[in-house]
């Protein structure tokens, strides 16, 4: 929906609750949202928190930010606000979208249909200056000597490249780059940190460029390391959060009624807001609840990496997301010998309603051990979810859906996934307001098990015959993240047990909600597919990527690709049948309250393009 301009002076909204962390609200644009009744507000919030407080001392070097005469903690975060005009067509809930490394949300139709408050704030220090961001204090010794240590940054090219740029430390420049600590590592295995150090000699950084003799291979991971000084205080960003859930929901100036918050994250912002819960933002500084309710979408068991000293919370954590605990129940670890879960352990006072949506991306690949967060740390058995929290796996999905018609990377290696769960996804954001709102409670979990053998420890995966798609049995979870939060680091470095949904005979996911396109499929779909070798290290995955593989449309065409899956005109008589199993698919998820009815027609439509698509595509 564009936005039509209609007050563009700055105003300010003062904070006159007692103790507030928001303490001033500048307002720099109001705008009408043309053919609705919804505005929109732009400004910045001014934060002061007490660095002594417990809800703050848990912040990564709080305790050594500057503060001003009142010993209060600064900070400034970017503001982006959606409302309806007209208070009484608010149904007096939030959603506050979690900025993806700086990225502005959109007013949705359902958004509007269904009267929410929308809200962004800036939570990360590491993104450009035109996107969402949080204004963050370096932090310095106790004698106001500059801190120093050292950073360090992770890529793997998909081509041979003379220079790459640093972009994951462009907010922490080297003190010296010809100093000892730094240094460049280049390894065969991205979720390993084993590998050989390449001569100081060979290499150089300047303005953020590194450059290295001979050039970069595809498919090596690089990684990067030198000094730098004044660290950002990161952790800040989850106190950013909470106190603008705080003043949306209790503060008399703020410029919505809004009883109930909501916050969606997807990925990066999923994890941060698993980390949220864990370190205990969700208590806000008046002792109540922040959030009532989180989606965390496509974490799998991964947190943020953000509450420590020289966090690059906008890299692509590759294989570095997943620390114990995984579970959101304690569960003892005989690893780090500890014992204690997400939502187990003396931080959390207030917890949220919960729903967590994984592909199958966050099971298969990138470090992120879905399976863990219903298992034991060592993946030996399932384990019980509390009753505030819902599990959903999406079956054959990947990280994010591709578009269609799908594409491939290169030419002859496969497709990337289409499968979209959005929809899905949408209907449970709606389930979720409703059981706070109202006490309806939601459906319940969905992910595979190892009690039912859905769930599997890779090497056991009865993976069929498929078309351009190798067998992915061999591949390795990488090891634990650290947790600064317990000794020893919880076990840093240990294996991760790589338990992944079983397939059918098509490879098709089992123990997850298979939306139309995987119970009525016209091809196998995957969370996971290896690089193309003309990107170098092909028994890698590639991050975060899934394939789709259409079915053969003969049976004369799939014998002669030596394809075992049935054809098309094996499983289909025509077209018609295959939409009316696609009906009664879509039916299905209605009734079960994963789709909604109004989904059906466009379900259908889709699947309709789909064959049609498929149809049309030359013989394999």
């Amino acid at each position: 929906m564009p936005i039509l301009p209609r007050l563009l002076a700055s105003f300010c909204l003062a904070s006159v609750t007692a103790n507030a962390a928001v303490v001033r609200v500048n307002i720099t644009e109001r705008s009408n949202i043309p053919k609705s009744d919804y505005e929109q507000l732009t400004g910045k919030l001014h934060f002061e928190i007490d660095p002594k407080r417990p809800q703050n001392a848990i912040i990564a070097d709080v305790d050594l930010a500057p503060v001003n005469a009142a010993g209060k903690v600064s900070f400034v975060a970017d503001l982006r606000l959606w409302k309806p005009k007209d208070d009484s067509r608010s149904n007096g809930a939030a959603w506050v979208e979690i900025p993806n490394r700086g990225g502005k949300a959109s007013l949705s139709e359902w958004v509007v249909k269904a009267g929410f408050t929308l809200v962004n704030v800036g939570w990360e220090f590491d993104v450009a200056a035109d996107q969402l961001r949080l204004e963050v204090p370096r932090a310095k010794n106790k004698d106001g000597s500059p801190i120093r240590g050292v950073v360090s940054a992770v890529f793997t090219p998909d081509k041979k490249l003379d220079e790459q740029a640093i972009t994951d430390l462009t907010d922490y420049p080297p003190v010296d780059i010809k100093g000892a600590e730094s240094r460049l590592i280049v390894r065969n295995r991205a979720a390993y940190s084993e590998g050989l150090e390449v001569p100081r000699k060979l290499w150089n950084l300047e303005n953020g460029r590194l450059r290295l003799k001979g050039g970069f291979e595809p498919g090596k991971t690089y990684e990067m390391f030198y000094l730098a000084e004044a660290p950002p205080v990161a952790g800040i960003g989850y106190a950013a959060i909470r106190d603008a859930v705080a003043w949306l929901k209790h503060d008399p100036a703020s410029p919505v009624k809004v009883k109930h918050a909501y916050a969606f994250g997807a990925s990066q912002c999923g994890r941060l807001l698993r980390d949220f819960v864990y370190l205990g933002f969700n208590t806000d500084e008046q002792d109540r609840t922040a959030l009532d309710g989180i989606l965390s979408h496509v974490a799998g068991a991964g947190r943020l990496v953000l509450n420590q000293r020289w966090a690059t919370p906008r890299s692509i954590a590759g294989y570095y997301t997943a620390s114990y605990p995984f579970a959101d129940t304690a569960q003892p670890d005989a690893v780090s010998g500890q014992n204690e879960g997400i939502l187990a352990n003396p931080r959390v006072k207030h917890v949220p309603k919960i729903f967590y949506t994984n592909m199958a991306a966050e099971y298969w690949g990138a470090g992120r051990a879905g399976a863990l967060t219903h298992t034991t740390p060592d993946g030996t058995q399932d384990i019980a979810l509390p009753e505030n929290v819902r599990s959903y796996f999406f079956a054959s999905t990947s990280h994010g859906p591709a578009s269609f018609p799908p594409t491939s990377q290169v030419k002859g290696s496969p497709l990337a996934n289409p499968v979209n769960a959005n929809p899905a996804i949408l209907a449970l954001r709606l389930a979720m307001h409703r059981w706070v709102s109202e006490g309806i409670t939601p459906p319940p979990s969905v992910h595979p098990k190892l009690s039912d053998a859905t769930l599997t420890p890779i090497n056991n995966v009865r993976w069929p015959q498929v078309p351009g798609l190798a067998a992915p049995n061999a591949v390795k979870a990488g090891g634990r993240v650290r947790n600064p939060q317990l000794p020893n680091s919880a076990g840093e470095g240990t294996e991760l047990p790589l338990l992944v949904p079983q397939c059918d005979a098509d490879g098709n996911d089992l123990g997850g909600i298979r939306v139309p396109d995987v119970a009525v499929p016209l091809g196998t779909g995957t969370g996971w597919v290896f690089r193309p070798a003309a990107f170098g290290s092909p028994h890698e995955f590639y991050l975060l990527r899934g394939a789709w593989v259409p079915f053969a449309k003969t049976k004369a065409e799939r014998q002669a690709a030596n394809d075992q899956r049935p054809s098309l005109e094996e499983r289909y008589a025509n077209k018609t049948t295959y939409l009316d199993q696609v009906k009664a698919a879509v039916q299905k998820l209605i009734e079960q309250r994963f789709l909604t009815p109004a989904d059906l027609e466009l379900q259908l439509k889709q699947a309709s393009k789909r064959w049609d698509w498929v149809m049309k595509q030359p013989t394999l």
